[in-house]
Order: structure tokens, then sequence, then C-alpha cells
């Protein structure tokens, strides 16, 4: 995706698909308030349903790692340099979680590089479409470790406002788990911490 008409392209096929827009937002890397500009150009456009008055166009840097995603090999040096960072920063925990959808191919070659168990969360963004988001509730898979009683770091692909860490972060806590480092892919932010956990990326996005 090279500009704005190719991202409102994607957002309004992945809508037609059924998708939420928090996993709209996922899929395309950028933040909530994004997605939904996105969707709703794409409907204006097309002379789809009328929905609320759009909001402003949002302030949002999308990161396109399709070219590491897309190929295993690559996929898997980039996980061992997420891996290398930790190990370099934070030491080794007892469990890696892989924030759904894109952290968790992150995260696998991070457990196997780090040799951890590993676990998943999937945000309760993947569930907004409209309405009050503070309603809903993420989850940890029973398929994959649990995080209760052991050390854990979070691994996902991008930070935009540092909501999903967050809430990764107590959903940990409230299992009884100990979160003591996040690692991504891009910050977009400049975020050094969340709730007192260390932030650690390969790339960071800085505004000039």
């Amino acid at each position: 995706m090279k500009n704005v008409d190719d991202l409102i392209e994607n957002a309004t096929a992945l809508a037609q698909k059924g998708l939420s827009k928090g996993e709209i937002a996922d899929e395309l890397n950028v933040s909530r308030e994004t997605a939904r500009w996105l969707v709703e150009r794409g409907d204006a456009s097309t002379g789809g349903p009328e929905t609320e008055p759009a909001p402003r166009e949002p302030t949002d840097i999308h990161v396109d790692w399709s070219a590491v995603g897309t190929d295993s090999d690559r996929l898997d040096f980039v996980g061992r340099a997420l891996a290398d960072l930790l190990r370099d920063k934070n030491g080794v925990p007892d469990v890696t979680v892989g924030v759904e959808k894109a952290g968790v191919p992150l995260a696998t070659t991070v457990a196997r590089d780090l040799e951890t168990d590993l676990g998943t969360y999937t945000p309760r963004k993947h569930q907004w479409n409209e309405g009050d988001i503070e309603d809903l509730g993420g989850s940890f898979s029973r398929n994959f470790a649990p995080v209760e009683d052991h050390d854990c770091v979070v691994v996902d692909d991008t930070v935009t406002s540092g909501t999903t860490l967050t809430e990764t972060i107590s959903a940990i806590e409230e299992r009884g788990g100990n979160p003591t480092a996040c690692v991504v892919l891009v910050d977009k932010q400049g975020v050094d911490e969340v709730e007192g956990v260390p932030v650690y990326s390969l790339v960071q996005v800085i505004r000039v």
C-alpha cells in the first residue's frame, strides 16, 4: 500500500468481509480512530449507508511490514533480533506472550530463541465496532501457555497509542502473572514504558 487511497480501499474491503473496526485497525497497523475514518471515507466514496459524521482526518503513520511477514526466513531473522534485544535489556522470562494477531508469529520466534513457553492474548479491540470498547474484554487462549505465577514478556508488531500493551499488561497481572517487559517491531509514539513496564523496539518513528 503506497497511499491513503490504497488504505481506504483495503479498509473498505476488510469491512465488507465482516471485520470489526478493531480488527481492521490491527490488519492495517493504524489506530482505531484511523480505521474508523478509513472505513467511513470508503463508505462515502462508494455510496454506502450513511453513518455518523466521520471524525476529522487523524494524524497517524501506517507501517507496512508485509515484506517480513510474508517470508518465514525474514520473520525468523526479525524474531531473533527481538529476542536478542530482550535478552540484552531484560533477561529471559518464563513465558513469551504474543498479542493477536500480528504479534503471535513474532512471539513464536522470540519464544523459540529464548527457549520460553508461548502464550497468546486477544485484545478487546478485535471485538470493537461501534459503542464503548471499555465494555468489552480480551482473552488468553487455553491452547497456549498460562501466565499465572510466571515472569512474562509481551510481543507485538507496533505501538500506536500504547492502549493494547496497557490492556495486555493488566490482563497478565489479573491472572497472577508478572509482566517484566514489552518488545515491538515498530514504536510509532516513542513509548518508553507502559504501566511501569519497559517497552523496547527495533525501530522508533519520530515525527519532526
